[in-house]
């Protein structure tokens, strides 16, 4: 892992303790969406049960009850054999655990576990959220998970770091900057030396990369003029131009699941907004209208569209289905600073930012109110979700 810096190192250190302090609290507050009640008798490791409510309270689906009232049970023992029974199944996790950060491991594969038998949704608590942290001049790569343990700084560049997105499930890309130009940069999840993936020369940004792993949509200004949206086949090594705008700029493009379109933002109207197209570079089509500028994008496991869309009191997260546009938006959280949607795998939950932090966003109609999720000195920005 790079060396981290002290400052940096401090702020993580402290947001850890904080997290550590406040994952207990369950606020469930205004929530219109039915829950399970669920309580946690396990014993041998107060880190493995904190983690194991936190997660439960995260995914919407589970609120915490006493023994008595609840109807499903988690009991056992870290280290020895952990059980959570009710509504007629069973799950058993062999705990092998010997210290909290193993326990917390263990807490969130029984998390998503339960998320899937009792709600049959997708569980999320394994999945590491990448940001940038912003403490002064000194913005750096960091991972966590949503519970807010296990925070871990991955660069040591002391210059811009900005816009990571994964690559797969080990590697993130981001945008650094290198002799004066931004360019695309890899780096493992794992922490390590950051090598350059590419550099063309000027603008070289928005690098994401297509479900089967095999092209990366990427943003370059350079032989253009201006930033176009272009694709690369990363076992050939070529490339491919799709958008010609001699009038605007592109950014942010993000694949669909099915890795056959790319939605992308655009300035050609003078406006920022959403627009989409095929991987061959036909099809184009302007996805959103309403609002004064529609931004950061993300295109969903099941096929929504999350972004950040500026209203008259200030930018709200939307989602929208790409066949119905914006004229059927979903406004997600209330006015506000919010940006840069990122998706959870199980369709339902969204990370993203509001003036420096980082929110779970719950998009169901009467959900949850936005929870935040790490307590980080200095600024959270430009979360992605693992998935």
């Amino acid at each position: 892992m790079a060396k981290m810096n002290s400052c940096v190192a401090a702020v993580i250190a402290a947001g850890i303790a904080v997290a550590a302090q406040a994952v207990t609290v369950v606020d469930v507050s205004g929530t219109g969406v039915e829950k399970t009640k669920v309580s946690v008798e396990v014993e041998g490791s107060a880190a493995f049960k904190k983690t194991l409510e936190r997660n439960l309270f995260l995914s919407g689906a589970f609120k915490l009850a006493t023994p008595k009232h609840a109807s499903i049970r988690v009991t056992g023992q870290v280290g020895g054999r952990i059980v959570a029974q009710g509504r007629g199944k069973q799950l058993a996790l062999p705990s092998r655990a010997a210290d909290d950060k193993a326990a917390r491991t263990e807490a969130r594969m029984l998390a998503d576990k339960m998320c899937e038998a009792y709600a049959g949704q997708k569980g999320f608590a394994s999945d590491k959220i990448v940001f940038v942290c912003k403490n002064g001049r000194v913005e750096e790569l960091c991972t966590g998970y949503a519970d807010g343990y296990d925070v871990r700084q991955l660069t040591n560049a002391r210059r811009a770091t900005v816009g990571p997105r994964w690559k797969d499930a080990n590697t993130i890309f981001y945008t650094g900057y290198h002799n004066n130009a931004p360019q695309i940069f890899e780096i493992s999840a794992e922490g390590g030396r950051s090598r350059m993936a590419w550099g063309f020369g000027g603008l070289t940004t928005g690098a994401t990369m297509s479900p089967d792993g095999r092209t990366a949509a990427i943003i370059l200004s350079k032989p253009f003029g201006n930033p176009e949206l272009c694709t690369i086949d990363t076992a050939r090594k070529t490339w491919n131009r799709l958008t010609t705008t001699r009038a605007g700029s592109e950014g942010q493009p993000a694949w669909s699941p099915d890795g056959k379109k790319i939605v992308y933002v655009s300035d050609e109207s003078r406006r920022q907004h959403l627009y989409m197209i095929d991987v061959n570079g036909k099809g184009k089509r302007r996805l959103t209208s309403s609002g004064r500028q529609n931004v950061d994008p993300d295109w969903g496991p099941d096929g929504r569209i999350a972004y950040a869309s500026k209203r008259d009191k200030g930018f709200q997260i939307a989602v929208i289905s790409p066949a119905e546009g914006d004229k059927a938006a979903s406004l997600v959280t209330e006015p506000g600073a919010w940006e840069h949607p990122s998706w959870a795998r199980d369709r339902r939950h969204l990370v993203a930012e509001r003036d420096g932090a980082l929110f779970l966003i719950d998009t169901l109609e009467n959900g949850d109110k936005p929870v935040k999720l790490f307590s980080l000195q200095g600024k959270c920005t430009m979360p992605s979700w693992q998935r």
